[in-house]
């Protein structure tokens, strides 16, 4: 499989410096890293959704427990959760750490990815997201500790989108 271990060990040791400790997710190609680690590790929670939507009330649960979690998720799911991000973790301000997985970029060999990628970063503007890309192995872990960091100072919904460049491993 293309998808990085290497990558995914490094954005999953990330997630767990910065005390995320609930981890929701769908099946999704370049996820498949992730979800395994979370649910092999005994000391991270995972929560595999039916539609990522669901995610949101997970998270918005967690944060309410004092708990830490984050959203992992394909850029069609973020699409598809719109409206959990604005009517729950907006509205309430809870801190919502996203990780989506940038498809449909350069580079992006399944036309049924295209249409998401094409539109992800102007939707996660459009919600006044912050969102900053992941991209090489050497920022993730300094990038997954100042997104935390701003999503719970500002209590609100910030976004690492996951790059081919860091994601994909060519055979």
């Amino acid at each position: 499989m293309p998808v990085s271990l290497t990558a995914s060990s490094t954005i999953y040791a990330a997630l767990k410096a910065s005390g995320v400790r609930v981890v929701s997710a769908l099946p999704e190609t370049w996820l498949v890293h992730l979800i395994r680690m979370a649910e092999d590790d005994p000391e991270m929670t995972l929560v595999r959704l039916a539609k990522e939507e669901e995610g949101v009330g997970i998270s918005a649960g967690a944060h309410l427990a004092g708990v830490r979690s984050a959203m992992l998720m394909q850029n069609h799911g973020f699409l598809a959760s719109v409206n959990g991000i604005v009517s729950c973790a907006q509205l309430y301000r809870i801190p919502l750490l996203m990780l989506i997985s940038a498809r449909g970029e350069f580079g992006e060999r399944d036309p049924w990815q295209t249409e998401g990628g094409l539109v992800t970063r102007h939707v996660l503007d459009a919600l006044r997201i912050p969102v900053d890309e992941l991209g090489h192995a050497s920022e993730v872990a300094h990038k997954v500790a100042q997104a935390q960091t701003l999503a719970y100072s500002a209590s609100r919904p910030v976004a690492l989108l996951l790059t081919r460049d860091l994601m994909w491993e060519e055979a």
